[in-house]
């Protein structure tokens, strides 16, 4: 699947151009500000249109997107101090689902998702992102423990 989609093509065009403009206006002499605040205002209008008329396989796509952020991508921008805790007490660890313990904005939390690889290699690992039987009783175990904070 390409890293960038069919009806994104219009968005991408509009943000070169204004990157272009952009370096211009820094290297020269003549002042695009107008210019480029024009097409800035252009690119809102056009991302509106575009996403708020996607249709269901635009949808899908970006679900499925292999650059769409991971649980493990928000945890360090969301929190501080994550631990991520393994295993079920059971039987062993799912690593298709992550779980642990963190502090979001000074409050202790627990945090659960589930994660898929970035590669083959990491999706064969983590199972492309769906659990087994033992990654729910880690879920529920974790549910448990924050239950007991």
């Amino acid at each position: 699947m390409p890293s960038e989609m069919e009806f994104e093509k219009p968005i991408l065009e509009l943000k070169s151009k204004i990157a272009d403009l952009n370096e211009y206006n820094e290297t020269s002499d003549v002042d695009l500000s107008n210019e480029i605040e024009k097409l800035e205002k252009r690119l809102a209008k056009l991302e509106a249109s575009i996403y708020s008329n996607m249709t269901a396989w635009d949808k899908f796509q970006v679900a499925r997107h292999p650059e769409r952020p991971t649980t493990l991508d928000y945890i360090p921008l969301l929190f501080e101090d994550f631990m991520e805790l393994h295993g079920d007490r059971a039987f062993g660890d799912d690593a298709a689902i992550v779980g642990g313990i963190a502090t979001f904005k000074g409050t202790p939390v627990t945090v659960i998702g589930h994660q898929r690889g970035k590669d083959t290699k990491d999706n064969l690992h983590r199972n492309f992102g769906m659990p087994h039987p033992e990654g729910f009783r880690k879920a529920l175990r974790l549910m448990k423990q924050a239950d007991k904070f």
